[in-house]
């Protein structure tokens, strides 16, 4: 998944060098046979999903006070109005749902990406291991159904990552098709929106995959360019864009760094002044997280090296970009991205009119990303908001990433996030046009006889 967090990756990291190649080789193995030892399933529940209870006991478990603070965060919002941008949906490739995921975050010879692959499998509820696929929807869906005024949430596809010799598996993550997030908007037409993932180097079938899904009312397309392999400003995209302009498509767009990969080059494709390329040409922009995490050049400034989040800042203030320039909240309470981002956009009422709700589900089910202790001490909530939120995660994250969304405030302001952030944004319906039906043939009638 995204935005993996350092506490992860060094949870799941131990070792020491030694001066001896063999001692060393020694060494390492013993780690690796003593690691599922190590992090066995409570340390990594601990880690993860820490969660005790069933989002269907919350009904019936929560306390008055926890309750009160849930219904608080819905002032302003009727059922049905909440929609969530940022969903992932994951899985194993079981029930026929071909999704795929890269055979090195499944082995413990890769004891880092293995380690994080648990963790998110923990965060996510899979219980079971046969149907894992069946049982993240199963899960996610009870987290919805146990929400009294539950809205939508966006199902992202995710593509293969490209280079220039085409498809590379062996960088690629993982894969969900578009036909299976599409699949499970139709069969859950309440809970889920599908959005599609087309790399934009696939040539003329990324733009017949464009035409496809667009024709069956898809309007938003997913990207996570460190991930993927994407230049944004790549003129190879040109095609793509111009597709994009003729169905009126969205782009939702990762900016910032990615914990998923580790070259430097790659890092470079998550910086968001590579995105005034489809802004240029008229295309409209969600840059996820607010491109909160991490540094990258200066494009403006030869050899400056500035943070992501200031840039995309930069973009925001350029007039040029009202009405085509969105930023999106997921994973911005996290620890890891406190202090200048979160508390710039609370205070930056200017620009709260230009922000949509994201969860990053299943990230806010990872108990180590999330810390509602650093929340209190630096005032973005209060110690008793912090025990009802906790209260709330045992029995819901997805549930208790909105109400803590909904209950921070700027520690000197007291701004919030306003009512329309967590709504569709009347400029980026995430439902297009639905597929044309059939005509059906009415019976004609025949004249009634004359006596």
């Amino acid at each position: 998944m995204t935005e993996n967090s350092d506490d992860v990756e060094q949870e799941a990291e131990s070792g020491a060098p030694t001066s001896r190649r063999g001692g060393r080789f020694i060494i390492y193995g013993l780690i690796l046979l003593s690691i599922p030892f190590i992090f066995g399933s409570c340390v990594i529940d601990q880690i993860g999903g820490a969660f005790d209870h069933q989002p269907e006991e919350m009904a019936d478990g929560l306390s008055p006070e926890a309750r009160a603070l849930m219904d608080k965060a819905f002032t302003g919002i009727k059922k049905g109005e909440l929609f969530d941008y940022h969903t992932h949906i994951v899985g194993l490739g079981a029930d026929n749902s071909g999704v795929w995921v890269n055979p090195h975050l499944q082995s413990w010879w890769h004891p880092s990406a293995h380690m994080k692959f648990l963790v998110y499998y923990s965060a996510a509820g899979i219980e079971d291991d046969d149907n894992p696929d069946k049982d993240y929807v199963r899960r996610f869906n009870s987290q919805v159904s146990a929400i009294d005024k539950h809205g939508r949430y966006l199902a992202l596809a995710f593509d293969y990552h490209y280079d220039n010799n085409g498809l590379n598996k062996e960088k690629s993550e993982f894969h969900v098709p578009n036909a299976y997030t599409y699949r499970l908007s139709q069969e859950n037409p309440n809970v889920l929106v599908a959005a599609m993932s087309v790399h934009p180097y696939r040539g003329e079938e990324a733009l017949k995959e464009l035409d496809k899904w667009a024709a069956k009312g898809v309007r938003i397309i997913k990207w996570l360019p460190n991930a993927m392999g994407i230049n944004p400003s790549d003129d190879r995209c040109i095609p793509f864009y111009e597709r994009m302009k003729k169905h009126k498509l969205i782009l939702l767009s990762h900016a910032g760094e990615e914990k998923a990969v580790e070259a430097e080059e790659d890092q470079k494709l998550g910086n968001p002044l590579l995105l005034r390329k489809p802004l240029d040409m008229g295309v409209k922009v969600i840059v996820a997280h607010c491109a909160s995490l991490g540094t990258n050049e200066d494009l403006d400034n030869k050899g400056a090296i500035e943070t992501n989040f200031r840039m995309f800042l930069r973009m925001m203030d350029n007039k040029k970009y009202v009405g085509k320039l969105y930023g999106e909240i997921s994973a911005m309470t996290q620890f890891n991205r406190m202090g200048e981002p979160l508390e710039t956009m609370l205070k930056r009422t200017d620009l709260h009119s230009r922000l949509v709700n994201g969860s990053d589900y299943p990230l806010p089910a990872v108990n180590v990303v999330i810390r509602t202790s650093d929340l209190a001490e630096a005032g973005y909530i209060t110690y008793e908001e912090q025990d009802l939120l906790n209260e709330i995660y045992d029995y819901n994250p997805l549930l208790f990433d909105y109400v803590l969304k909904r209950t921070i405030k700027h520690p000197a302001t007291k701004d919030q996030f306003p009512n329309s952030v967590f709504k569709v944004h009347p400029d980026l319906n995430p439902v297009g046009a639905k597929p044309a039906k059939k005509p059906v043939k009415k019976p004609v009638k025949k004249a009634p006889e004359k006596k």
